[in-house]
């Protein structure tokens, strides 16, 4: 599967991915999915919001030829996403998908009891590396974006959200919440690869997430006046691109004193001339820190330092929220379950987002982290040895084994005392 997968949408000058949603990569990787669901014979379906499942009914559907995935009751599923960002890396996505292809195999050949149904998902646009918002399919969902924020969604050349899903044969008027879908879910874990070095510290193949932090996307407009780059005097001019950079100084200082992280990864400039002093420098901040309090003083100090340097430049600010993600507590009666099933493997947060993080809301979730050893990710440098890829499928098939097992009888997915053992 890893080999199958691997040279799909991969730019052979960087070794980056760029699989985009609903784009010619993406479309490939979703026949990819497609194609493994129905070679294991189990029932594919895409939901009303583009994102693919493959369901296999268990017991319930031995017994009963007629069983279909809208009879199923809590499920547990697992998936992730096969999207990118732009010059990805392999494994931010991927690697969840397939560790639960081959969890699942695992869990065929070892014989395992599947009381409740088991479903694989592949979520549609994780990454938000084409429409600028992340999580688009599982936000659909859980409707915590409406499908109207959707559908007004453009990427850089223009395209429409609503027209890419079109003419991918998607029908667009069908997106939103699905609450039904949900409904018949029990639990969800997503393993995926760790983002950062915390593992490979404490020598670990595995571990489990303990929580998100709350992180989000501001967009920054600095405009001023465009002139003539060699003729007009420094003291004569209305420079965004310099209270642009000011601000992305500001941002690192008031970043590393709060213990958070502040990013300014995108920009985009206006006429952008290299003989052009420029009219508008749009930047785009990614913050994130431990604690939402935390979060909102660092956005805050980093707007208030751009004003003040505009009101110097005789430029103006702009401030636009685009995104944001509260703090995402796991559900601490399946996060202990599992990191006690697995032999009390490392707990650990996380900076970076998921669909786990987004469902989290709506229903128990948890993550299974794979060691990372570089601590790189979003770049080709993100890796994972076989050996804690294969140590990953296993205790993923360990998970589902126990979940399958039974059923839950609390909202957090772990039983009561009178129900079947851990």
């Amino acid at each position: 599967m890893w080999r199958d997968l691997l040279p799909v949408g991969r730019d052979a000058r960087t070794g980056g991915y760029r699989r985009f949603a609903w784009n010619a990569a993406d479309l490939e990787c979703r026949a990819w999915f497609r194609a493994e669901a129905e070679r294991r014979g189990l029932r594919y379906e895409i939901d009303r919001n583009g994102n693919q499942w493959a369901w296999y009914g268990g017991s319930a559907a031995a017994a009963d030829p007629a069983w279909t995935p809208e009879d199923a009751v809590d499920a547990v599923v697992t998936g992730s996403h096969l999207d990118s960002v732009p010059d990805g890396g392999a494994y931010d996505g991927p690697l969840g998908v397939i560790s639960s292809l081959a969890a699942f195999d695992l869990l065929i050949e070892r014989g395992a009891e599947f009381r409740r149904p088991l479903a694989i998902v592949n979520f549609g646009d994780e990454e938000g590396a084409r429409f600028g918002v992340a999580c688009v399919g599982s936000r659909l969902a859980a409707g915590v974006l409406a499908p109207e924020a959707a559908r007004d969604l453009r990427d850089a050349d223009g395209v429409r959200l609503p027209d890419a899903m079109e003419r991918a044969g998607h029908d667009p008027e069908r997106i939103g919440a699905d609450k039904e879908l949900l409904g018949r879910i029990g639990a969800f874990v997503e393993l995926h690869v760790e983002q950062g070095r915390h593992l490979v510290d404490v020598d670990a193949p595995v571990g489990v997430a303990s929580a998100i932090w709350p992180h989000g996307r501001w967009r920054f407009d600095f405009r001023g006046e465009a002139n003539h780059a060699g003729t007009t005097r420094l003291e004569d001019r209305r420079d965004p691109m310099l209270t642009y950079a000011t601000t992305v100084l500001a941002a690192r200082k008031k970043a590393r004193l709060a213990g958070a992280v502040a990013t300014f990864g995108k920009v985009a400039v206006e006429p952008n001339g290299t003989n052009a002093i420029p009219s508008l420098v749009r930047g785009w901040l990614d913050s994130r820190a431990p604690e939402e309090e935390v979060l909102e003083s660092v956005v805050a100090e980093i707007g208030r330092a751009a004003r003040e340097r505009a009101e110097r430049d005789g430029t103006d600010v702009e401030v636009v929220r685009e995104s944001y993600s509260p703090i995402v507590e796991f559900a601490g009666g399946l996060r202990d379950r599992i990191a006690g099933h697995l032999g009390g493997v490392p707990v650990l947060p996380t900076g970076a987002g998921h669909d786990a993080g987004i469902l989290s809301a709506t229903l128990p979730t948890a993550m299974v982290f794979v060691r990372n050893p570089t601590g790189v990710s979003h770049s080709p440098a993100e890796f994972a040895e076989a050996a804690d890829c294969l140590a990953g499928v296993d205790a993923l098939a360990d998970v589902l084994a126990d979940l399958l097992s039974g059923t839950p009888d609390r909202a957090d997915g772990t039983r009561s005392a009178e129900g079947p053992a851990a």
